[in-house]
């Protein structure tokens, strides 16, 4: 992943697209404090996915806020680089193949009960990470554990 941020943020320097430049740039550095923070010198790709979510997360946020508040110009430097993060992500699974995804792990562990969400939610992200919203997942999980409609 670092070759091709690396090869992107070169194409977009050659093409003087400076809002996506910047956020590549925003992109790297994130990345960069993240392996600081760890005391690495190459994250592994577990680690960038969470990395790239939580950018995702905050840009989201930042877009809705900007939008609620009447200020479209931010809201849309915002949308524009969630649409560059996206670019670096595996692509999202479908909310039908999301749920089948966790009925499957649900009777793969033999999963029963509300107490056993935490193995759920463990075994989604080491299965799916980068490819499920797990804010939305974890309710859905809670849900049929709750009900016994696994």
């Amino acid at each position: 992943m670092r070759d091709r941020l690396q090869q992107e943020l070169k194409a977009a320097l050659r093409a003087q697209d400076k809002s996506r430049l910047g956020a590549l740039r925003l992109i790297s550095a994130a990345l960069q404090e993240r392996e600081i923070a760890l005391r690495t010198d190459k994250l592994g790709e577990a680690e960038t996915l969470a990395t790239l979510q939580k950018m995702l997360k905050q840009r989201r946020d930042a877009a809705a806020i900007y939008a609620k508040a009447g200020r479209a110009d931010l809201a849309r430097q915002e949308t524009l680089e969630i649409e560059v993060i996206e670019e670096f992500l595996p692509k999202q699974l479908s909310a039908e193949q999301v749920e089948r995804a966790i009925t499957d792990i649900i009777k793969d562990i033999g999963a029963t009960s509300p107490r056993d969400i935490g193995k759920v939610m463990a075994a989604l992200k080491e299965r799916y990470a980068g490819q499920i919203d797990f804010g939305q997942a974890s309710g859905r999980v809670k849900a049929l554990l709750q009900g016994g409609t696994a």
